[in-house]
């Protein structure tokens, strides 16, 4: 037991005064305690902005909300697009037309076995290397 801590033994407070021994005493609370109370002037000056709503929130109805799609999922995806009738396939490969089946977005991730030839309104400039992106909706045999 250190000499300091023998020398108060019978002392209520250990010579700390009443609140500076507890808790966070001395400095008036710990975190943001008192910000609207005896510690308002330093929050106005420090941190004027701590308190009430800042900004807004746009309407979910306006937010675009893009459905994207890597190059290397679209050899999992032949069954879901022979079934939307937006896909033939060729010795070439195949030509697909994402917009059936609500691809807005074609993103560079992956690989595919065959060469693509592919319709959708946005692509990544890495998915324009990996598959041919046709200007206009191919004519699909349905």
């Amino acid at each position: 037991m250190p000499s300091r801590t023998r020398k108060f033994r019978g002392l209520r407070t250990h010579g700390r005064g009443i609140k500076a021994g507890r808790g966070a005493g001395k400095q008036g609370g710990r975190g943001n305690a008192g910000l609207h109370k005896y510690k308002f002037k330093s929050m106005l000056i420090y941190a004027p902005d701590h308190f009430g709503r800042h900004g807004f929130k746009r309407p979910p109805e306006i937010v675009a909300n893009p459905v994207s799609l890597n190059v290397g999922q679209l050899d999992g995806l032949v069954p879901v697009l022979k079934a939307a009738n937006a896909l033939t396939e060729s010795a070439a490969g195949y030509v697909a037309d994402l917009t059936r089946i609500g691809v807005d977005r074609l993103l560079g991730g992956g690989t595919t076995a065959k060469p693509w030839k592919v319709f959708v309104p946005h692509a990544t400039k890495h998915a324009k290397t990996k598959v041919e992106l046709l200007a206009a909706a191919p004519t699909l045999a349905s």
